[in-house]
């Protein structure tokens, strides 16, 4: 990442090369072809959203099971099909439950955000992707063990070992699947070149989206991000929430005037477990502003509501990555 301190795991499902370009990865360089154009989908998990195998052994996440990064990666597969699709976990789990994006914002410790503009998160998540690229590039092609899927893969054919560092990064994790080797034949690697991404956030995992708007009119400044910044084509926000009193969603008409200044187009997905919930009722006040404040500047953005007839669930919570 960012710098020595600042480190997090990324679980990679790799996309298939395009209907007109399949073969081994290598092939377009042979026939002198340039690369494929590639897209690549950025998620950031919420809540309790661990590794498979990890979450089967907890005593209390075990019923949360097939909200695992790895299943979430492939309902994400078939949702963009041809795209690359990137899981990238949170640095701590506070009591194995409560994810912490520390790196990418300033959180206390059940990860409850303190957002600001100039913490970092626009480089940190761009120096995560240069080296998860290099690390694919370079590793999966010699059928090194990577961290990575292949699209039909399922979640109990991985294993993984790691020890852990004190600042919740893993230390030398080695994680294998059954279908890592078939995959390393029949993708072409992931490069920047020409390369768009869609972000979604998913309940917590949107304190990372929220972070990166607060810092946009200083990220731009940089050249090599305001880069970054304009191959970003989409951003979903799902069912947004956290621990902390405000702030849920983005609501300051400076910082979103500036987010109204790029192409990128927004999606909201809520349910009525967060948005209606009568404890937390600033959730979707603050979740109504953010559609009503973008739509007034003059982005394009969607808002839906699902499950809206259904009494509040964290099972219709979870849900949302299935119907929007």
């Amino acid at each position: 990442g960012a710098d020595p301190q600042r480190c997090n795991e990324l679980l990679l499902l790799a996309a298939a090369g395009g209907p007109e370009r399949r073969g081994l990865p290598g092939d377009w360089t042979k026939e002198k072809l340039p690369p494929p154009s590639q897209h690549h989908v950025l998620y950031f998990p919420g809540d309790v959203q661990n590794y498979h195998d990890i979450m089967t052994h907890h005593p209390e996440n075990y019923q949360w099971e097939h909200w695992s990064l790895e299943n979430v990666a492939t309902i994400l597969a078939h949702r963009f099909p041809g795209s690359y699709i990137w899981v990238i976990k949170c640095s701590r789990m506070h009591l194995h439950k409560f994810s912490c994006y520390d790196n990418f914002v300033k959180s206390n410790m059940f990860g409850a955000p303190e957002h600001n503009t100039d913490f970092g998160a626009f480089k940190h998540l761009r120096m995560l992707l240069d080296n998860a690229f290099n690390l694919t590039q370079n590793n999966l092609l010699s059928k090194k063990n990577v961290n990575v899927l292949n699209k039909d893969s399922k979640s109990t054919n991985c294993s993984s070992t790691s020890s852990h560092t004190t600042n919740g990064c893993q230390g030398e994790k080695e994680r294998t699947c059954e279908n890592a080797a078939e995959s390393a034949m029949s993708f072409y690697p992931p490069s920047l070149d020409d390369a768009s991404f869609t972000l979604i956030g998913f309940s917590k995992g949107c304190v990372v989206l929220n972070q990166l708007l607060f810092e946009l009119k200083e990220a731009r400044k940089d050249e090599s991000t305001d880069a970054f910044i304009k191959s970003i084509r989409t951003m979903y926000w799902l069912d947004g929430g956290h621990s902390g009193g405000s702030n849920t969603w983005v609501t300051y008409p400076e910082v979103l005037k500036e987010f109204a200044q790029t192409e990128i187009i927004v999606h909201t997905h809520v349910t009525p477990y967060q948005v209606h919930d009568p404890m937390r009722s600033w959730i979707g006040k603050e979740h109504k502003k953010f559609v009503q404040l973008l739509g007034e500047l003059g982005m394009q953005v969607t808002n839906q509501i699902h499950f809206a007839k259904e009494a509040p669930s964290i099972d219709n919570h979870f849900r949302v990555h299935e119907v929007f």
